[in-house]
């Protein structure tokens, strides 16, 4: 049966699933991980592999994927040269799951339920070519990062063409179609489920709890995830660039005519304040709103800069487990 025949045929998919975890230094974690991702998939009818990519990890990751792929063939190990970040990870994991149906992405701490994997096939089963889900609570979340989620995904929705609902996350099933569009982006800097949002295709959500960790310390810092909301904002809006010229104009048409009354006032009352004074300060507001311009221009200039040096968007240094020739 060809992947056209193959998704038309559902509801009543059949076919392999591949899930891609991104690791970076989750260490003792992936004993769980595997218990409970092999305790899930071989409850369904499914073929099953999985792709655990060590981004980098430097507490022993990859001997622990190495001894995982030993004993089980089913599961294989990527790993980078370095820390080339998630992004990167999940990228790498999709591009290598070349013979799967479908695939799914989830993370390594186990606060992306494998649990909720026969949720996500169930929906795939009945035609949708994306299954995305969308954290109602997260049980370790702290207010810092609880408001700075907020402020993102308020942006994204208002300044960009994305249809990112809030608290959406990377755990998600992509069929063939989705993985096959997906490898024809080349950029570097990229925000993986803001790609996917982009694309299109038929979409469904749902929601779960997110569990705490059950050990370890984030992969994220709160530098990381306001480095990634940068990034993910300027790689889908020009809003930034705009607001910039809209500033200039304010300038001209609100600030300018009110210093000049404001001087003017002064000069008919009599007050000690001298014309010096009042354009030092439009001065100063004027470098401000420049020296941001400029700062708003030279991220997208840096992103130009990333794709004109078309370097590889990530290295992977050794491989564990069974591999077809192909991948």
């Amino acid at each position: 049966m060809t992947h056209d025949e193959h998704s038309r045929s559902a509801p009543g998919r059949s076919g392999k699933i591949s899930l891609v975890v991104p690791v970076y230094n989750e260490g003792q974690g992936l004993y769980a991980l595997r218990d409970s991702i092999t305790s899930v998939m071989d409850a369904t009818a499914y073929d099953w592999d999985c792709i655990l990519v060590d981004d980098g990890s430097r507490d022993g990751s990859w001997g622990i994927i190495e001894e995982l792929s030993a004993a089980d063939p089913r599961y294989k190990g990527l790993m980078f040269s370095r820390n080339f970040g998630k992004e990167m990870a999940l990228t790498a994991g999709v591009e290598h799951a070349a013979d799967a149906d479908a695939v799914v992405c989830l993370d390594a701490d186990l606060q992306h339920p494998p649990e909720i994997i026969p949720e996500l096939l169930a929906k795939w089963e009945e035609g949708y070519d994306i299954v995305a889900t969308i954290r109602e609570k997260v049980a370790d979340y702290s207010l810092v990062k609880k408001v700075g989620s907020s402020a993102f995904y308020w942006f994204m929705s208002r300044f960009t063409d994305l249809d990112l609902p809030p608290n959406s996350t990377d755990f998600r099933l992509l069929d063939r179609k989705v993985v096959e569009t997906l490898s024809k982006f080349t950029e570097g800097s990229r925000m993986f489920r803001g790609l996917i949002d982009w694309m299109g295709y038929k979409k469904t959500y749902i929601s779960f709890c997110a569990p705490a960790r059950s050990q370890g310390e984030p992969a994220y810092s709160v530098k990381k995830l306001f480095d990634l909301a940068i990034n993910s904002f300027t790689s889908f809006s020009l809003v930034p660039l705009r607001l910039a010229g809209y500033l200039g104009l304010l300038i001209m048409t609100v600030t300018v005519p009110v210093l000049g009354l404001m001087v003017l006032a002064n000069w008919f009352f009599g007050a000690n304040i001298t014309t010096l004074a009042f354009f030092t300060v439009f001065n100063t507001l004027l470098i401000g709103i420049v020296l941001c311009a400029l700062g708003m221009m030279s991220l997208y200039i840096g992103h130009i800069h990333t794709e004109v040096v078309n370097r590889p968007l990530y290295i992977v240094r050794s491989r564990a487990g069974t591999w077809d020739k192909t991948q």
